[in-house]
Formats: C-alpha cells, structure tokens, sequence
C-alpha cells in the first residue's frame, strides 16, 4: 500500500492544498508555513483510524483549532481529507473524510471508492435514522469497514517520530507510551520487540554509528534491577574494559539518529508510512548529507515511504533528490501555498545553471526580512 496522493481543504492553515506523494517527499518552507501541520494531516487519519474520530479532534484541541481561519465558506466550511492509495498494479483506492461542527465534530461526507467504483457514501439512511452515527466514522469500525479494510490497516501503519532526547533520558517525568511520537515510549518499544529481531537491529545500527559516531563500539538491550529498558553503549576506550554506557549518558544527536534508524528498520519491513519532523535536529552536516540516500535506500522497491519536514539546506545538497519529491510551503493572506518544486518558474533554467536544489531553495524558503532579526536587539 502506498499513500499517491493527498488533498487538504480547510485543514489548519490550509485552506486548500493538493500533493503527489512518491517513495520520499520532502517538505520546506520558513517557520509557520504549515510544515508540521501537513504532516499532522496523515497522523490525524491514523488516529481516526486506530482511535477514532472524537480522540483524533479533541486531542487536537477541538474543530476551532483544526480547522483554517481562512475557512468561511470554502467548502461549506468543512474540513476535508482525501486520500489516493495504490494497493498493487490493479488497485487503487480513494478515501475522503469531510468534518462539519463546532464544540463536537461529526461526519458530513465519507466516501471510499476502490477503482472507482463506490463501496461506501455518507451519509446514508441509517445515518439520517440515528444522529449518534455521524460522531464516528466508519473507517474507525470493524464492522463497517470490512470492505475497505485495507484501507484502515494502511492508515494504521502511519508512524510519526520526532524523538525529544530528554523525555528518553528522564522517563520518569511521564509514563510510558509506546504511541508517543516524542520518545516516552521508546526504551519500551525495543523492549518489546522480538528478541532475535532487536538484536539484529542494534547491531545494523551499531554499524552505521562507526561512521557518524565512530567512538559507539557496540549497541544493546538490557534491563535494571527494577525491570526497567536501557539502551546501552559501549564505546572504545583507552581501557581494555570500558564501563558501559546507557541512554542517560548520549548526546541528543546520536540518541535522535538510534530512534530514526529504528524505526525505519522497521518500516522496511512493515510497509509504513514515516513521517520525520525535521530529523535533521542536533545532527553534524556531514550526517546530514547522507539522510536523503539512506531514506532512498529504504524505499527502493519496497512499499515503504518517508515524508519529512526539514529546514537543512544540508539535506538538499544530495544530488540524487528530484524535483518531483520536493514541495514549499508559502504563507499568503489567505492561507499557505504548496507548491511542488516541478511546478516553480524557471526551474529548468536553473536546474540547466548547474544549481542545486540547496541553492534554489533558500532564498525561496527564507523569510523577506529576516536580515532585520538582529536590529531588534538593539
């Protein structure tokens, strides 16, 4: 399964946006563009899908905060999610959800097609027959959504991560939540994976460290006296017995790379879809560079993807990034503005100046005034 194309109407600052998704999509734009927002699009339907529709909006803070200011009467005001997925050569499907409501949100359209043909429309008459229908989608139901199945399992499989190293460090300052995004859950992930499978995931990770962190000898899994998870290193050290190390004692960047390669180890295997917020963060340039070809390498002939948020012109540098897998993101008054690389003016005549994309970009994603940020000290 592979997620082919996304479209967003009235969904936070978009009021209107339509994106072709490959095996990689990187998303640019200055800050408040929407970069985390786009993505927030894809975990909200995994959330409907996993948690269901109530859990996904308020947790999001309710309809006054997922739906576009500029809204009005776009669309009826409703907001809108459609999304296109190629199951194999000979199937594709097609999801839309629209959400109408203020303090509660309920469905107003739901529609699946599977080459093109209609397997579910809402509402329908059990929908006008009984109110209480409309707060959850069929998508989030077992038995309603039997015959598009495949499409909930898919939606299922989204993964977002964006590890903050300090909640991994000091667990005790929240509870374990193998869902949590930010990395509360994450020592107890590897706890519960098999343990063939875990150690040989430590030792293919132990063996791209020696490149980014070449120090990190050895990666593995143990537990305290308390029971708890602990990643633990092993460094070369001037001692012919160095004492190891655990999660508590490695920089954030490298604890950020261990919690990336992870999980698109398991990606790989699992067809997903990662989302990565700006996994560029705490990371040397040199690393960096060499994100885009590791993210190509997993994706190749395989039916995972990666879609990623990033503000490193580092990243861009790869030469093998097309322009087709690359999208910017521009505020405008009334609401932001995708637009794919492919589509920019010029972009041929630049491309055929020799330029990269690094140095096509910057000055497109960098704010107008930023050279006065530093007056403001004054």
């Amino acid at each position: 399964m592979r997620i082919e194309h996304l479209s967003v109407k009235n969904w936070r600052n978009f009021k209107s946006a339509e994106i072709d998704i490959g095996r990689r999509l990187f998303i640019v734009g200055p800050n408040a563009s929407g970069k985390s927002n786009l993505l927030d699009a894809l975990r909200f339907l995994h959330d409907v899908a996993s948690r269901g529709l109530q859990h996904a909006v308020q947790s999001r803070g309710g309809m006054a905060r997922v739906r576009c200011l500029s809204a009005r009467n776009n669309n009826h005001g409703r907001v809108a999610l459609q999304v296109v997925i190629t199951e194999n050569t000979h199937t594709k499907w097609t999801y839309e959800l629209q959400l109408k409501g203020t303090a509660h949100p309920t469905v107003a359209v739901e529609k699946v097609t599977k080459n093109d043909k209609m397997i579910l429309e809402r509402p329908d008459p059990a929908d006008k027959g009984d109110s209480q229908r409309s707060t959850q989608t069929a998508l989030e139901q077992v038995s309603s959504n039997q015959n598009f199945r495949p499409i909930a399992k898919s939606f299922g499989r989204i993964r977002y991560m964006h590890l903050v190293p300090q909640i991994i460090k000091h667990y005790e300052l929240g509870a374990e939540d193998n869902r949590d995004p930010f990395g509360s859950g994450f020592l107890a992930d590897i706890a519960k994976t098999n343990e063939k499978v875990r150690t040989r995931r430590l030792e293919k990770i132990t063996e791209a460290l020696r490149f980014a962190a070449p120090r990190i000898m050895e990666l593995s899994f143990s537990r305290d006296r308390t029971g708890k998870p602990h990643l633990q290193a092993r460094y070369d050290h001037w001692r012919p017995d160095p004492a190891l190390q655990d999660e508590r004692d490695l920089s954030d960047g490298t604890l950020r790379l261990i919690g990336m390669l992870w999980l698109l180890q398991e990606a790989t295997h699992s067809n997903r879809v990662v989302l990565l917020e700006e996994p560029e963060l705490s990371l040397h340039a040199s690393t960096i560079r060499q994100l885009p070809a590791i993210l190509y390498r997993m994706t190749r002939g395989r039916g995972s993807q990666v879609i990623l948020s990033t503000h490193s012109v580092d990243m861009l540098k790869d030469p093998g990034l097309g322009v087709n897998e690359v999208i910017v993101l521009e505020p405008g008054q009334d609401g932001t503005i995708v637009t794919s690389v492919a589509d920019l003016a010029d972009i041929d005549l630049l491309l055929t100046a020799d330029l990269n994309l690094d140095e096509i970009l910057e000055p497109i994603t960098r704010p107008s005034q930023i050279g006065r940020l530093s007056l403001t000290s004054r």
